[in-house]
This record gives structure tokens, C-alpha cells and sequence, in this order.
């Protein structure tokens, strides 16, 4: 069996980012990846500005006046100055343009108005001025192709004016489950069958994610439907993911069924849950059949498919921290690397009872992933990795 960083490693050694790219409003594009580096084409903010509500003045001539100054003019966020009047203030507000001439504000809190003057209190030079440029200089290097826009990247690239950017177009994932047993949402069972959960864990992970999902529905335990519609697969999408059917039953028909038709790479992960899991090709379209069993499709979706998805979209990097937290339990050695659905608390990690990898519900009460490495045996206060969901979605 491969070690997990092992399959990992081949994994994106395989992916070819897709190349379609078109241009989309930025503001629009949550979760959309850059296909283009990002230069400031203005400053953030474009000019000297107030960060108070108070008053502009120069420095020096309040010294020479004592510090009572007329007021000369007003200047509300988004009017155009007119230059400072030597010897005078300006009422401003906070946002505004600092004229020319002024060097300094006085915060209104500090400063005493009369009918033309004000009386300010003594304010080092300089104080209260956002500079022009403060946040982003004119020409600025600001994002590079691969970054994946979340809302503070959107954010940061309206600042700047952009209408429309150069992005890579969604990838389209094609996505189906094998299995007599499965029955969709809604349907009536039959005895021996059970609902099919892994198309909206799938779905849902892959709207977290950007992409585009290619539902092709559930195919029967029969090799010749399951090649048909992997063929269909393979021709509507950039990336074919399955789930179920890769093991070693009698039923289990999806592997052979891509040896036949196109590659396997690899097939079986030191990871638990979910150690059948088969990497290929089909047409020359990337294939990884997924486990059958809910947790290990959640597991291995989040551990395997996810950097490599992320690889194949462009992102210039799909890689997750886990932070280090002590473990509340302890836990006899295993022989596979497993990730235990957890709850990280103000204590430590806690370890939710039911581990099966047929059991969602205890992903839905954790928080994380605890990891247990190969052969460790843990005890109570060791330091574990613990991966959190938001950070995997």
C-alpha cells in the first residue's frame, strides 16, 4: 500500500492544471482561481487622505498663530480640495482628500470651534494622515495567477477598479456512484438497499471548492453500464470522480472496468478509512474511484481528491496547515494512517466515539480531523495534527 503523502505526492505529480481561461467581473467570482498575476494599476488609497473627522492644518503656521486658526474651508469625503489658505484649517471629515499645504489633523475631540476659527489643541506633525499609496502602491505587485479569490481578495481587487480579470473556468468534475444497493434521495427502498449519501457530500464539497459538479446519477453493479458511463464521463468533464466499486467483492467492478478501457496508477492507501481507492486515466481524462463507505468517501475526498482537484484548477497552492493540540484519549497503535472525526476544545482534541466508516453523524458533531500515524500509540497529552474542516472546504 502507498503511504498517504506517497499517493499524494503522485497525485500532483500527475495533475495538469486545466487550461481554459476567460475573463469574469472579480467581484462575482468567489472561490474562482487567477489565471493572471495582478499589478495596481492605481494606489489604495489614490491620495493623502484624513483617517478623523476634525481639521487639516499646517503644522508650523498653527505654531506661529497659537494654535487658533479661521477655518477657511470644509472638505466632505469625495469633494476636491482646494489648497490650504496659509495660516487657516480646514473642517474634514473622515476619508477626505488632505489638501495641499496641510501636513497635519487634529481630531474634532481635541479641537474647539468658535464662528470662523478654531482653537486646536497641539497635535504632533503629521498626525491622522493616511498617506497616498498606504495600503497599495501605484504598480504594486498584489496577487498572482493560482490565487483562489475569497471575499477579502474580492475586496481588495474592487479597490483597485477591476471590472473584469482573466480566471480559469471552473473544473468540471463528472461525478457517479455504482451500486445495486444505492437509491437517490426520495426514492422508496427496497429491502437491502440504502439511501445514496456520497453525491451531496461530493456536491456539497465541490461547490466549497469552485467547481463545477457533472451528476451522472448511479449506475448499476454491471461492467458493460459502468464502462458506458465512463465513457460519457470522460467526454463532458475535465476529471471523472466515482464512489463505490473499487474494492475487492465480487461487485466491485470499477477498477477492472478502467484497467479495460484506460490505466490504473495506483490502487490501495495506507489511510483509514477508505484504503481502496483507484487512481487511472480513462480517455485521457483523470479518474479516482472513491470508496463506497460514507465517512471514507468524506475522508478521502478531503485528504486525496482535494489537493488534486485543487492542482488540476491552477491554484498555486492547495496546501493545509493542521495545528498541534494535545489529545483528551488515548488509543492503541494501528497499522494505517488514520484521520479520526474530532472536536478541537479549549482542552485538546476530542475523539467522537463512533469511528465506522459508514457513520456521516460523527463528522456532523466534530469539528476536524485528528491524525493517528502509522504504528503510534496515543496516549493522553500527546500532541497531535488536527486538520479543521473549514480550512479542508
Amino acid at each position: 500500500m502507498l503511504s498517504v503523502d506517497d499517493a499524494i505526492a503522485r497525485l500532483l505529480a500527475s495533475a495538469q492544471p486545466v487550461a481554459a481561461i476567460e475573463s469574469g467581473n472579480p467581484s462575482l467570482a468567489f472561490n474562482r482561481v487567477l489565471a493572471e498575476d495582478v499589478v495596481a494599476p492605481v494606489a489604495v488609497p489614490p491620495a493623502d487622505n484624513s483617517a478623523m473627522d476634525g481639521y487639516a492644518y499646517c503644522h508650523a503656521d498653527a505654531h506661529k498663530a497659537g494654535f487658533v486658526l479661521p477655518v477657511s474651508q470644509r472638505i466632505p469625503a469625495g469633494k476636491a480640495p482646494e489648497p490650504l489658505l496659509p495660516g487657516t484649517a480646514a473642517r474634514i471629515f473622515t476619508g477626505a482628500e488632505i489638501p495641499a499645504g496641510a501636513d497635519t489633523v487634529a481630531m474634532q475631540e481635541d479641537c474647539v470651534a468658535g464662528d470662523a476659527t478654531v482653537t486646536i489643541a497641539d497635535t504632533e506633525q503629521g498626525a491622522n494622515i493616511r498617506p497616498r499609496g498606504q495600503d497599495i502602491a501605484l504598480g504594486e505587485a498584489v496577487l498572482s495567477a493560482g490565487t483562489r479569490l475569497r471575499p477579502q481578495e474580492m475586496g481588495l481587487l474592487a479597490s483597485l477598479g477591476f471590472a473584469q480579470l482573466r480566471m480559469y473556468k471552473p473544473l468540471r468534475v463528472a461525478v457517479f456512484s455504482t451500486g445495486d444497493e444505492l437509491v437517490e434521495p426520495g426514492g422508496t427502498l427496497a429491502a437491502g438497499q440504502i439511501f445514496n449519501s456520497n453525491r451531496a457530500t461530493l456536491a456539497g464539497l465541490l461547490a466549497c471548492w469552485g467547481m463545477e459538479m457533472v451528476d451522472l446519477g448511479i449506475v448499476a453493479d454491471k461492467p458493460a453500464l459502468i464502462e458506458a458511463r465512463f465513457r460519457e464521463a470522460a467526454e463532458c468533464s475535465d476529471v471523472v470522480v466515482t464512489s463505490g466499486g473499487v474494492s475487492v467483492g465480487e461487485e466491485d467492478h470499477v477498477k477492472a472496468v478502467v484497467a479495460k478501457i484506460g490505466s490504473i496508477d495506483f490502487w490501495k492507501i495506507a489511510i483509514k478509512p477508505g484504503k481502496p481507492l483507484a487512481f487511472g486515466t480513462v480517455q485521457g481524462k483523470p479518474v479516482i474511484g472513491l470508496p463506497g463507505n460514507p465517512a471514507s468517501v468524506f475522508v478521502t475526498a478531503l485528504i486525496l481528491l482535494r489537493p488534486f482537484l485543487f492542482r488540476l484548477q491552477g491554484l498555486n497552492s492547495g496546501t493545509v496547515q493542521p495545528v498541534s493540540a494535545p489529545a483528551l484519549f488515548d488509543r492503541k497503535a494501528v497499522r494505517r494512517q488514520e484521520y479520526l472525526r474530532a472536536r478541537l476544545t479549549r482542552d485538546g482534541i476530542e475523539m467522537l466515539p463512533n469511528q465506522s466508516s459508514g457513520v456521516l453523524s460523527s463528522a456532523c458533531r466534530g469539528d476536524g480531523l485528528a491524525v493517528q500515524m502509522p504504528g503510534q500509540i496515543i496516549s493522553r497529552g500527546d500532541t497531535l495534527h488536527f486538520y479543521h474542516y473549514a480550512s479542508l472546504f
